[in-house]
């Protein structure tokens, strides 16, 4: 895929995200990992006035400086950081999805209540302490946040989820969405019942094989 072909992926997902109810506004931020470079979107321009020419591009290397006729989102810095330290990460998906958000508010992880969870690496999400939109200290708390996962809650703020692409970022932004309201609607009729961290193992080591035909194992 063409860089400017990426960067229209990355405006055409902040429009679906938003469509879907995933987001609002430009609350959101979508990054793509584009060789030893990030692309991002810009900062407070709605996404059906962005342009490919507008998504901003950072080195991996850099710490903020940015290629482009508009600045990078403010969140700049934790999509930068992850990628630095995951490079297993290809794309970053933030929003600030409703039953994402409500958890991260009241500051409640998210437990073993269905093995989905384990999608994202372990027996729960995990919620980022708080810290300002932006900082430094913010991008410190997601990154020990998402120690062994791939998506958190930020406290008070949203959630991040990612892939190794950006169409399998999107897809754990959804579940991680439907996740949180399934926990949600399970605490108001008493709780849910927790799946043990042994299911939770065995889940994933599935996942590892899950969609796989058997042609595909053979080759």
């Amino acid at each position: 895929m063409s860089e400017t072909a990426i960067r229209q992926s990355i405006i055409d997902h902040c429009c679906a995200m938003n469509a879907s109810g995933l987001n609002q506004g430009t609350s959101g931020n979508i990054s793509v990992r584009q060789g030893g470079r990030m692309l991002i979107t810009p900062s407070g321009i709605p996404y059906d006035k962005t342009t490919p020419d507008m998504i901003a591009s950072l080195s991996l290397d850099s710490d903020g400086a940015y290629e482009g006729p508009k600045k990078p989102s403010v969140e700049w810095r934790f999509h930068l950081d992850i990628m630095k330290s995951r490079p297993d990460v290809g794309a970053v998906v933030h929003t600030h999805s409703m039953y994402a958000t409500t958890l991260a508010i009241a500051r409640k992880p998210i437990p073993a209540c269905h093995y989905m969870i384990a999608m994202f690496g372990g027996d729960d999400v995990r919620v980022a302490d708080y810290a300002r939109y932006g900082t430094p200290e913010l991008s410190r708390n997601v990154l020990a946040a998402m120690e062994g996962r791939s998506a958190c809650l930020l406290a008070n703020h949203g959630m991040i989820a990612t892939g190794p692409t950006l169409e399998k970022a999107m897809a754990a932004a959804v579940e991680l969405e439907t996740i949180s309201r399934q926990y949600f609607n399970s605490l108001l009729i008493g709780g849910p019942v927790l799946l043990d961290q042994e299911e939770i193992a065995g889940v994933i080591k599935g996942f590892a094989s899950y969609g796989r035909q058997d042609d595909e194992k053979a080759a």
